[in-house]
């Protein structure tokens, strides 16, 4: 689970920042937060973070994906670290590493792991086991030097994954490529649990979708039907490989890739098409996603997905996620930059409704995401300290705040009309030269 994630010069965030996934005092949807005995700590299920156009919102989901790929995947040797800072500085402040801190509770343990990085080094690295009444560091690094806790200072393989660590290289992933296991959990929630999902991604070319045994294939269609999309199922229609307009080369790449154990989806982002490809008995077969639909005395026929709205194709894409998140066996971290692109209120409200009934007090899965959508700025779904609004200053820079920590927000607040006032922040400030366009005045013509 995700307890605490901060982060410093990256992007529009020029000055630390502190999200929070810590429960505040309050009493309200008590019975979905999860609550660890050990640490006398109450973790939150769910959190929305609001704000007006290119307040930061974005950037925040982009420090998660930058995060997530650099420990996940690492650099190539001599290529540059990708990380973007704080631009509107001065040139001597631009050599200001960007650093990240994540607070994990991984089984019944509390990690704190952070590093600091410029675009051709990593200046600062440290991983902390969190004890509910001290603390214990694992290895602290500072730039070619390194500490490790005495335990492991003893190990000989740590020591050869450090000395074969590069400079623009974090030590946690090169540690665990070199087979290391002391580490291996804290690279194994980046990897595994903490799942990202832009506006653009397409997250639902998901074996499910395909598989009529599987163990959520009725949900889907049951799902599906309740949300007003006009589909009575989906179906994965069988097609033959040969006949699929693909080049030549991509056709020879699946041939070489593809194997009895594995399957390859295929995405036209054109269209919407989607494919998925398996082997069996030595021949490749394809399936085409399609969606029936239900007129008139029963009359039922199929739709290719290009032919679904993309609001359609957007909940489709998230029903895997909320299904996922639904499991009280799945214990991941979901973050969705705008959820509610190309989605109505109701349906963006059934969504969440669908996460938090199956939420209690054992729940590990987390949803993060932000949003346009002010329906869901309503404290009979949300908790206060569920709630976050991203601002950006005159001068460039984002910050971020709880709606708990507002002291005269009351339970019975309405925060949507409070919000929309600018009481709270994070709206988009018109200027007087915006309010001339509207009017038509200052369009450039002359008389």
């Amino acid at each position: 689970m995700l307890i605490r994630f901060g982060l410093e010069n990256w992007m529009s965030f020029r000055d630390p920042v502190e999200f929070s996934m810590v429960a505040s005092q309050e009493q309200q949807h008590g019975s979905r937060v999860f609550k660890s005995s050990k640490y006398r700590m109450r973790v939150l299920p769910v959190a929305a973070i609001y704000g007006g156009n290119a307040s930061g919102k974005s950037n925040f989901f982009q420090a998660l994906k930058f995060a997530k790929e650099f420990i996940v995947r690492g650099t190539q040797p001599e290529n540059l670290i990708p990380v973007d800072p704080f631009r509107l500085v001065s040139d001597h402040s631009k050599e200001i590493p960007t650093s990240f801190k994540f607070e994990l509770l991984l089984e019944d343990m509390v990690y704190e792991y952070s590093f600091s990085v410029t675009s051709r080094k990593v200046h600062f690295e440290k991983l902390v086991q969190v004890y509910s009444t001290s603390e214990k560091v694992l290895f602290s690094r500072a730039g070619d030097h390194i500490d490790w806790m005495p335990a492991l200072a003893k190990d000989d393989l740590m020591k050869f994954s450090f000395r074969g660590t590069r400079e623009n290289q974090l030590f946690l992933t090169n540690s665990v490529s070199q087979k290391v296991e002391h580490f291996k959990p804290i690279y194994d929630w980046f990897r595994n649990s903490l799942v990202l999902i832009s506006p653009s991604m397409r997250f639902g070319a998901s074996e499910e979708f395909f598989n009529e045994d599987g163990p959520i294939f009725q949900s889907m269609d049951r799902l599906l039907a309740g949300f007003d999309t006009g589909i009575v199922s989906l179906r994965g229609k069988k097609i033959s490989f040969d006949d699929l307009q693909l080049p030549a080369s991509l056709k020879n790449d699946i041939r070489e890739r593809i194997g009895e154990k594995t399957s390859i989806h295929l995405r036209d982002f054109s269209t919407g098409d989607r494919i998925l490809l398996s082997l069996a008995d030595g021949e490749i077969i394809a399936k085409r996603l399609t969606a029936t639909h239900r007129g008139r005395n029963g009359f039922e026929t199929q739709f290719e997905m290009g032919q679904e709205s993309d609001g359609t194709l957007r909940v489709i894409d998230l029903l895997p996620a909320f299904l996922d998140l639904a499991d009280p066996a799945t214990g991941k971290t979901y973050v969705i930059d705008e959820l509610d692109r190309s989605l109505h209120s109701l349906l963006v409200r059934q969504l969440l409704e669908l996460f938090l009934e199956a939420c209690s007090t054992d729940t590990r899965s987390q949803l993060l995401f932000t949003t346009h959508d002010l329906l869901t700025m309503d404290q009979d779904l949300l908790r206060r300290d569920e709630m976050w609004v991203v601002e950006r200053n005159a001068f460039g820079e984002s910050s971020m705040i709880a709606f708990s920590e507002y002291k005269e927000i009351r339970s019975d607040k309405d925060l949507r009309k409070s919000y929309l006032q600018g009481r709270l922040g994070g709206i988009p400030h018109l200027t007087a030269n915006t309010q001339m366009v509207k009017s038509g005045w200052g369009s450039g013509e002359e008389e």
